[in-house]
């Protein structure tokens, strides 16, 4: 089974994982001077990333990455980039060339895609590994913009796709590869409606997108809503 430590609710899962972050972070960057972190969008890692901008992070050293965008324009609600600067780039002393945006607004979104991966590689070595991903779980068992029955799910020759219509929006999304080699992958999941899904990503039920994610580096960060019966007994703290 994963690792999971539970928590008591969404903004106490927030500060262990910015706190999580802060510490890779601080070990990656006095190994190899380099830090690269891709987040998910959310409600609950937003405040995950106004906490980590207290932490106690060389951020001169930090490239932070999308792991998936809306195709939409620039300023929307929709889009993860939005959230990700009014919560990270406000509050951290990060300059705008550290934050790498998803190329979404190309009028080609292949070739963006493609344009995404060559950033990645500058970063993060070819292929790039990534020093910890951020992931969330949606109640259909989704993760990044990898959801079910759509042809992205298969993509194994790509580390950057674009993906069908999902919720009215098309997406740029990192890809199974580039995921599963991250150094870390952290699983931020809060709310009652993920009880099922996370049950089945503990489980390692590989019919649901995140239960295809690697799981030799992960930890799962949950709080007492998402893990309902399994927060009895939990290993971890809580």
């Amino acid at each position: 089974m994963l690792p999971l430590d539970v928590r008591d609710d969404a903004d106490s899962v927030a500060r262990e994982a910015a706190a999580a972050i802060a510490k890779d972070a601080r070990a990656a960057i006095a190994s190899r001077g380099r830090f690269t972190l891709a987040v998910s969008g959310g409600h609950t890692p937003w405040v995950m990333l106004r906490a980590l901008a207290q932490e106690d992070v060389p951020w001169a050293a930090v490239h932070v990455f999308q792991v998936d965008e809306r195709v939409a324009p620039p300023g929307d609600p929709d889009r993860n980039l939005t959230h990700l600067r009014e919560s990270l780039l406000r509050y951290a002393p990060l300059g705008a060339d550290q934050i790498h945006a998803m190329p979404v607004e190309s009028a080609d979104l292949e070739a963006a895609a493609r344009q995404y991966a060559t950033t990645l590689e500058q970063f993060a070595g070819s292929p790039p590994v990534l020093d910890l991903v951020h992931l969330g779980l949606g109640p259909d068992g989704h993760t990044a913009s990898l959801v079910p029955s759509d042809p992205v799910l298969d993509v194994t020759d790509r580390d950057v796709a674009i993906t069908g219509t999902y919720q009215s929006r098309r997406r740029m999304t990192l890809t199974y590869p580039v995921i599963n080699r991250a150094r870390r992958i952290l699983w931020v999941v809060t709310g009652n409606e993920k009880i099922e899904m996370l049950r089945r990503l503990l489980d390692g039920d590989e019919s649901i997108p995140g239960g295809r994610v690697s799981r030799t580096q992960a930890l799962v960060l949950a709080d007492r809503a998402a893990a309902g019966h399994l927060t009895a007994g939990t290993p971890g703290r809580s």
